[in-house]
């Protein structure tokens, strides 16, 4: 059974095909996807094989990705989750976006903290990873404000519109990680 998370403001839930509207509205926002490693989708049957995508992770136990629900109103404002899941390693790297009508408003730190707590009680993970274009700086400062070590740059490690961009890279570990995520 997929979990369901909640904090004082979200639920974190599992997306369903009634979802494809509001993930089509996040993903084919062009400053949503500046730093997200694909082009906006430009037809809402992207965003329905992506949730089946998701589905597919979760049910081959290579990641999980909830929705990320206002709970005041419903809304899904976008994902978070984690990919490259690897069990017997004790490891998975986290991604998340949101739509730019909710930013800087604490959600996706609040959603963050919620997913990182589930990772090591839920997942036994050891280590979470992330992956941010060096220029995304709200998320790198977001990371690090969460504990988040960054351990280098991995040059051109993403291209977008046909331009590689170098990435930081970051690590939480289960055994350095601040008393509010386990």
């Amino acid at each position: 059974m997929f979990p369901m998370l909640e904090t004082d403001r979200l639920k974190l839930r599992e997306l369903t095909q009634a979802d494809v509207a509001a993930i089509f509205h996040c993903l084919s926002n062009e400053e949503v996807t500046r730093y997200y490693g694909q082009e906006p989708f430009i037809e809402k049957q992207q965003a329905e094989q992506l949730i089946k995508h998701f589905d597919k992770n979760y049910e081959e136990k290579r990641g999980i990705r909830w929705g990320i629900e206002l709970k005041e109103t419903g809304e899904v404002m976008g994902t978070i989750g984690y990919h490259l899941w690897s069990a017997p390693h004790k490891r998975a790297e986290i991604g998340y976006e949101i739509h730019p009508d909710y930013w800087r408003q604490g959600y996706t730190k609040e959603a963050i903290q919620q997913v990182i707590a589930y990772g090591f009680e839920h997942m036994n993970l050891q280590r979470i990873g992330a992956v941010v274009y060096v220029e995304n700086e709200a998320s790198n400062q977001l990371l690090l404000k969460l504990g988040f070590q960054q351990e280098g740059i991995l040059r051109d490690y993403m291209v977008q519109k046909e331009k590689a961009y170098d990435t930081f890279i970051y690590s939480l570990l289960k055994k350095n990680s601040p008393n509010n995520f386990i």
